[in-house]
């Protein structure tokens, strides 16, 4: 076996060690096996095998400070590291430093020996291949994106990869499965983190606003820009700007984007002075581009300007594994900021979570996981106390002979929500979310809308007005 190629496996169970051993082995391919990683240290200077294996959890350093210490001798160094408590930081936090896969103990029956065959392969490229160095500058975030499927996986593998360069990313799936999360992930563990993540939702705001809060406007620009503004370009410059539902931005702005894509450069509204813009670009969406570009409602050389690297984000009917974890993160999540006892999920609880569609995503499992926490009335949430199937039931009370709830027990769950969460300014939250609901029953009739709220016109506009200045966003991991 003197040509043989060589992998180390490096952990502290031996006798798993072993198991790994018998299922590589071949009579040209010679296993070494080291417990300890300053152990696997000496043996790969002396022996430079062509893939390391290691465990995360290692004595005297651990395999991530193993692998840092590895690619530090050898930048092309391959190295796969495996966990039986894989975390979202240690996966993100491994591929960025260099690490060709990260893979979770219960799944090496099936993915070992594919994974090593593609890393050796990759070896034997890489020896005639230009070296690279990664940059090892991510400072240690412990992130709030949950999963442990493989699909979720692969996202944190991407976030990664993807966050060393200032390419253009592009984030599709469905509403409410996390996709400004990712973006903020991806500007957390680049080299721009250290300045602005600014986000805006392109469909939340009106067409003739849009350009303004991107591009900034001059003083006297339009009726009512009373003085100058700064735009988001400007906002996040040096940074990330995040364009959430880039397939509802009107045709005429998408052009002014491809300019600042292009050139780096723009002009605020009303403004005869070229500005020069330095900020990356992350967009999201939930509609399928190919067929807007298709359908001449998107420009196609801006899709191909944005789609320069795509991160698809499964919806959670798809991550039934990571149902639990969620329900438990959001459990504890509710509990620390809104001063609430920390409640425990029944199996039954479990069950009927994991049996349920989610149209809504993650965003409708966290909205869930909320109103079971605010309406429970012991410490253990049993199936029950789930508050799934909330438009079929209302619907069917609708057509029974029940009256529906009345305007005082309406104010009292209104209020019993306030008091849950101190932080809620009840009256400015009814005023917000009155005007964007009574707007959607209405399909944006603005005449419509008024008389449903017994307002005048002039009045729903500012009301409107301030809906748009905010976004109608909810900036919070989960969105």
């Amino acid at each position: 076996m003197e040509n043989a190629q060589v992998i180390l496996i490096v952990d502290s169970d031996t006798d798993f060690a072993a198991w790994m051993r018998k299922q590589l082995e071949t009579p040209t391919t010679r296993v070494l096996m080291a417990s300890t990683a300053d152990e696997a240290l000496k043996i790969y200077m002396a022996e430079e095998p062509a893939l390391l294996i290691t465990e995360t959890h290692l004595m005297p350093f651990s395999g991530l400070e193993l692998l840092v210490k590895v690619r530090q001798r050898d930048p092309n160094a391959i190295v796969v590291l495996v966990s039986a408590f894989g975390t979202t930081q240690s996966v993100i936090e491994s591929m960025k430093l260099g690490a060709f896969d990260y893979l979770r103990k219960e799944a090496l029956p099936f993915n070992l020996k594919p994974v090593v065959d593609a890393a050796l392969k990759a070896y034997g490229d890489m020896r005639t291949a230009t070296t690279f160095k990664p940059q090892l500058t991510v400072e240690e975030h412990q992130d709030s994106i949950v999963g442990k499927s493989a699909a979720m996986q692969q996202v944190f593998k991407m976030v990664g990869r993807v966050s060393h360069s200032d390419a253009p990313v592009m984030i599709t799936g469905e509403s409410g499965t996390g996709k400004e999360l990712v973006a903020r992930a991806i500007h957390h563990y680049s080299q721009r983190s250290a300045k602005n993540f600014v986000a805006i939702n392109c469909a939340a705001i009106p067409d003739q606003l849009l350009e303004s809060e991107l591009f900034g406007h001059e003083k006297g620009a339009f009726t009512g820009a009373v003085a100058q503004r700064i735009g988001r370009f400007e906002q996040s410059e040096g940074g990330t700007l995040f364009l959430d539902e880039i397939g509802d931005m009107p045709l005429p702005l998408q052009g002014k984007i491809l300019r600042v894509l292009q050139d780096g450069e723009f002009t605020r509204v009303g403004g005869t002075i070229t500005l020069k813009s330095n900020v990356r670009i992350v967009a999201a969406t939930n509609k399928n581009l190919e067929r807007e570009v298709a359908e001449k409602t998107f420009r196609e050389d801006l899709f191909y300007r944005l789609n320069v690297v795509r991160i698809q984000l499964p919806p959670l009917r798809q991550r039934i594994e990571d149902i639990k974890l969620l329900a438990e993160y959001f459990l504890q999540k509710v509990a620390t900021r809104k001063h609430l006892p920390r409640l425990q999920l029944s199996e039954e609880a479990i069950q009927v979570l994991e049996s349920h569609s989610w149209p809504g995503n993650v965003r409708e499992l966290e909205n869930t996981i909320q109103r079971a926490s605010v309406l429970a009335t012991s410490d253990i949430l049993l199936a029950k106390d789930i508050p799934l199937g909330v438009t079929e039931a209302a619907q069917s009370k609708a057509g029974s002979e029940e009256a529906p709830l009345s305007v005082e027990e309406a104010l009292k769950v209104l209020f019993k929500a306030a008091q849950a969460d101190e932080k809620l300014a009840l009256l400015p939250w009814v005023e917000h979310e009155f005007t964007a609901y009574a707007m959607k029953l209405t399909n944006g009739n603005q005449v419509r809308a008024a008389k449903l709220l017994g307002i005048t016109r002039a009045t729903l506009r500012k009301r409107v007005g301030r809906l748009a200045a905010s976004d109608g966003l909810d900036s919070d991991p989960a969105e």
